[in-house]
């Protein structure tokens, strides 16, 4: 709740220095960690572990204490020699040393508690390649070496290191966004959004599928996590895709790869958006990145209803599962919806016009919170005043106050509980970025690794692929989408790539790799709850998401999917429509290829002809000289789909595992 608050108040009227009030926020988030993840589940009862907890927040409270205190003018008085921290930058003091090793050694442990060991460890990798620079080979980027108080002073005591942008950009966007869903969420969202799925899609083929698409896209718009998304809107899915017919592997791969779109859905987005507002250059505002991202997200899950639509109609026993309610259950639950509805509503009209009207995105989703605050609290008063006529109920009383205190507190501390191993892993990924501006490995790697893409772009599109999707195997999407855009983000820069798609390029991979074996994150949650293998599960969810490993390739060669021309300035509508339009063909055409179906079953030499056909639509420039190119490919298509339409449908095969 204390993380909450001074979160809202400071970013919204900061009455601190920049330092400062990063290092109180890492404060408390680090404190949380130690309350909330023991040094191992074994150790969680032991009385001597915990002991040490408390003495490690103690040190957490020492540490970054420490730097609030000698960089905050009303703490002047304490100052070493007179000077700020910041102002005796190169000739720190031995305690500065002292207090800068013992925290980085807690920054390590509050990631490696949070999220595992993969960060931790690769930050130590950094460190130790900046104190033994001066012996690596040549293929290994070489310096001179740093002593180990250059290093503590880079990566901690200032603002270049765990106080740097990682950190910035958890403090000012992604934790109040994170409020922000957990508090739709308090209020019902999920059961709206589910429900208004249910409506959208009625009886057709495949309903509780396309349910799980849609509900997992809107609430992964809420949550920017795809395990998180997975997790809630899972739970409800998973069950009622597998009482329809779907096997429980297709179950949870359709849910984990619907859930992992969720966060390049507009306009709440995942952490690496916000990232993008201090990382692009030059500088966009957060409506461009919505503009932006808007044409994909629509792309990426129409391609995803389209697969599990051809699934569910070559499939027999895929059916909408029969809920039905009494009259006045109906009637209940139909005024419950239309609160939550309007709930709903307000805030997403409430943040998408204040950034309409100019207001940054931290000040917009702030005056979001509260118009949702707001009405819940006059909803949660209109339904007392009402029970208060019937006989049976009591007037308001202490329990009343508790329940409207609890769904205020509630969601601040669910949003303290998740964000917190970002702010951990924020924290250890500005120690990597520290070693990288101290040594100039940043610029170093995108120009040995230029040359050997230097004449193809597809190549070193698919070497940034890899490399993005290899290290997010290991590490949150946000964390791995700032790693790449800083360090090698440059290489598409030189090869003439638009700033924002060449980061949307990266955040897409980023996500991708939720759902991407072996390590498919998303996939093990949504198999938890399917009740299947987790091997599985992971491939269905990468056949699922397979338009989503094509799309990024569309948009760097076609600027216009984001609404950017190739100068990245504002493309003509004719531009947008035509990209827009082939480029759904070929969604459409490569999710029938996929799937082995459209009104009957496909050929395996008709797939083929369908993939080569989707592979055109996507990757060959939409410039005057290829047009009839486009045009041979989409008529090709569309005489395949024909053809399949009058040929007699063959009798249904009973519901398989695999796509």
């Amino acid at each position: 709740m204390l993380l909450c608050l001074f979160i809202l108040a400071e970013v919204n009227y900061p009455r601190l220095a920049p330092q400062s009030e990063l290092a109180l926020f890492a404060m408390l988030g680090l404190i949380v960690v130690f309350l909330k993840y023991p040094i191992h589940s074994r150790f969680a009862d032991n009385r001597f572990f915990q002991v040490l907890d408390f003495a490690l927040i103690g040190s957490v409270i020492v540490c970054f204490g420490y730097v609030l205190s000698q960089t905050e003018p009303i703490f002047q008085a304490f100052w070493l020699d007179g000077q700020s921290l910041g102002d005796r930058a190169g000739a720190e003091a031995l305690q500065d040393y002292i207090v800068g090793g013992i925290g980085l050694v807690l920054i390590l442990e509050a990631t490696r508690r949070s999220i595992g060991m993969t960060l931790p460890l690769l930050s130590l990798t950094f460190l130790l390649y900046a104190s033994f620079g001066q012996f690596m080979p040549d293929w290994l980027f070489p310096h001179r070496g740093y002593s180990v108080q250059r290093i503590v002073s880079q990566a901690f005591l200032h603002s270049q290191g765990t106080f740097g942008i990682a950190l910035r950009v958890m403090f000012t966007y992604v934790f109040l966004f994170v409020l922000f869903g957990t508090l739709l969420e308090r209020t019902g969202a999920t059961d709206y959004v589910l429900n208004l799925a249910r409506r959208v899609f009625g009886s057709s083929a495949g309903a509780p599928a396309k349910v799980a698409v849609l509900g997992s896209g809107m609430m992964g718009s809420l949550s920017g996590s795809a395990v998180a998304n997975t997790a809630t809107t899972g739970t409800f899915t998973i069950p009622l895709m597998r009482r329809s017919g779907f096997q429980p592997e297709v179950a949870g791969g359709i849910e984990a790869a619907a859930s992992s779109g969720g966060a390049l859905m507009p306009p709440i987005m995942g952490a690496a958006a916000y990232m993008m507002l201090e990382i692009v250059e030059p500088a966009v505002t957060y409506l461009e990145i919505i503009r932006a991202a808007l044409l994909p997200a629509v792309l990426y899950y129409t391609g995803m209803l389209c697969m599990v639509h051809f699934l569910a109609k070559s499939r027999r026993r895929v059916h909408s599962p029969e809920e039905t309610e009494s009259d006045d259950q109906e009637e209940k639950r139909g005024k419950l919806l239309a609160v939550q509805g309007c709930i709903f509503l307000a805030a997403f009209i409430t943040l998408i016009g204040f950034l309409l009207m100019g207001a940054t995105a931290f000040r917009a989703v702030s005056w979001s919170l509260l118009v949702v605050g707001t009405i819940s609290l006059l909803d949660f008063l209109v339904r007392k005043i009402r029970k208060q006529h019937a006989p049976t109920e009591s007037r308001f009383g202490i329990s009343d106050l508790r329940r409207g205190v609890d769904f205020i507190v509630s969601p601040c501390e669910r949003a303290a509980q998740s964000g917190v191993s970002l702010i951990a892993a924020a924290a250890c990924v500005g120690i990597i970025l520290g070693v990288v501006t101290l040594t100039g490995i940043g610029t170093k790697l995108p120009s040995a690794i230029l040359p050997l893409a230097s004449t193809n772009l597809i190549l070193a599109l698919f070497f940034l692929m890899i490399s993005t999707i290899i290290l997010g195997m290991g590490l949150p999407s946000s964390v791995c989408y700032l790693l790449m855009a800083i360090l090698v983000g440059p290489v598409l820069l030189n090869l003439g790539v638009v700033p924002l798609a060449a980061h949307f390029f990266i955040f897409y991979f980023g996500m991708m790799s939720m759902v991407t074996p072996p390590v498919a994150l998303a996939a093990y949650a949504a198999a938890a709850i399917a009740g299947s293998g987790i091997m599985a599960t992971g491939f269905a969810a990468f056949r699922f998401a397979l338009v989503g490993f094509a799309l990024p390739y569309a948009f760097v060669l076609r600027p216009a999917l984001l609404w950017l021309n190739s100068d990245g300035g504002t493309p003509v509508l004719w531009a947008v429509f035509g990209n827009f339009s082939l480029t759904l063909v070929g969604t459409v055409v490569l999710a029938a290829a996929i799937a082995g179906y459209v009104f009957n079953r496909l050929s395996l030499w008709t797939r083929g002809i369908l993939f080569a056909a989707a592979l055109v639509l996507f990757f060959i420039p939409t410039r005057i000289q290829f047009v009839w190119i486009h045009g041979i490919v989409m008529v090709a298509s569309i005489a395949i789909f024909y053809y399949n339409w009058r040929k007699k449908e063959a009798p249904h095969a009973p519901l398989a595992g695999g796509v």
